[in-house]
């Protein structure tokens, strides 16, 4: 499938991008500010809607630019309101956002928050063994506008702010670093979204040279590292990238990151029966995050039929969190959302692709459900 160029879109502007196209234009620079509310605060989502701006303009604006590059394909809402965002891109393409409903217990903070499940890339080439998003392999980078404009548009739709942001939907955040650094500086900036800093979490799954850079990024963004195995033995059975970027580098990146920063880290750790959940691993995790500072959500495996992995039972999940609480580690055992709605990450979109022939092979109808999506 040949991919077409990507239009411009407005929200992965910054105003100093738009004021060089006014300037370009020959157009006095108060315009370039106009154009910018009329992106960023009032959300206008045609040309038409900015009456201020001449026709003329609005046309010039038009042949270069466009105010969105999605539309919304499908939602699958599911009982305890979570919702999941089918998103259809300019080449056919889909990803999917998941908008996960309060959880203090997880987030902190007041009750009303509302989390966004972020994608980043099309697809994924990590192939990390919990994850439907790699099914199909890696198609392309996210734009900044497409990432920022996720926001947009489940705002829009649920008729409510977003105010916390988790990069853990489909793709891996820093193998689109640019993109995804960039998206961040206008989803936070008070031009732009207007999302303070330390509600956006960008999780990885441990690539490292990455990791340092981000830590030097000035905003002051968090962390979190799907980890999933304490030993290199245990991890690269479940995450290939362990075999490029060991556990002795990625906990050297964060090292430098803790050097950098004050908040805690989090890691991400699946728990799967026979594979990871032995107390000598609960012993060796615990270990590695009193060393980097990090606090420890665990989440149990969703056993799928046709797959050899299972969840452990709830006694070995109790013991497994026992171990890390004991050994004075903050720890969560995350109780899941959206089971309803089919949640793993991924899954909605390869359903989609694969129907509309844009994926050759079939994929299963189940593959793995984890929390609300959002890894």
């Amino acid at each position: 499938m040949i991919t077409p160029p990507a239009p411009q879109g407005l929200l992965g502007m910054k105003p100093e991008e738009i004021a060089a196209v006014f300037a370009e234009l020959g157009q006095p620079a108060f315009r370039a500010k106009q154009l910018v509310e009329w992106v960023f605060a009032k959300r206008a989502a045609t040309f038409e809607e900015m009456t201020n701006l001449s026709k003329a303009t609005r046309e010039a604006l038009a042949t270069r630019f466009v105010t969105r590059t999605m539309t919304i394909a499908k939602v699958a809402g599911s009982s305890d309101t979570t919702r999941k965002f089918l998103l259809k891109l300019h080449d056919g393409r889909y990803v999917e956002t998941v908008l996960i409903p309060a959880n203090p217990a997880l987030y902190g903070g007041s009750s009303d928050r509302r989390t966004l499940c972020v994608s980043s890339q099309v697809g994924c080439a990590y192939d990390c063994k919990f994850c439907a998003s790699g099914l199909a392999g890696f198609a392309r980078n996210l734009t900044a506008a497409e990432i920022v404009e996720q926001i947009v548009q489940v705002e829009a739709y649920a008729g409510e702010r977003v105010d916390n942001l988790v990069f853990m939907g489909m793709g891996e955040p820093l193998a689109n670093y640019s993109n995804v650094t960039k998206a961040i500086e206008i989803l936070n900036a008070e031009w732009g979204i207007g999302i303070g800093a330390r509600h956006m979490t960008v999780s990885t799954s441990g690539l490292a040279p990455q990791i340092k850079k981000l830590a030097d990024f000035p905003l002051q963004i968090r962390l979190a590292i799907s980890l999933h195995g304490a030993t290199d033995e245990v991890r690269e059975k479940i995450m290939p990238v362990n075999r490029k970027h060991n556990l002795g580098e990625l906990f050297e990146a964060l090292d430098y990151w803790n050097q950098k920063r004050k908040q805690f880290l989090t890691f991400e750790f699946i728990l799967i029966a026979d594979v990871n959940d032995s107390l000598q691993q609960a012993h060796a995790l615990a270990k590695r995050a009193r060393s980097a500072n990090a606090k420890v959500n665990l989440i149990p495996y969703n056993t799928v039929d046709g797959l050899e992995w299972v969840r452990p039972s709830e006694a070995a999940q109790d013991a497994f969190l026992a171990v890390l609480v004991n050994a004075g580690v903050t720890a969560t055992l995350r109780r899941e959302k959206g089971h309803d709605i089919a949640a793993a990450c991924g899954q909605l979109r390869l359903k989609q692709e694969t129907e509309l022939g844009i994926i050759e092979s079939p994929i299963p109808a189940k593959r793995i459900t984890i929390g609300g999506g959002a890894e």
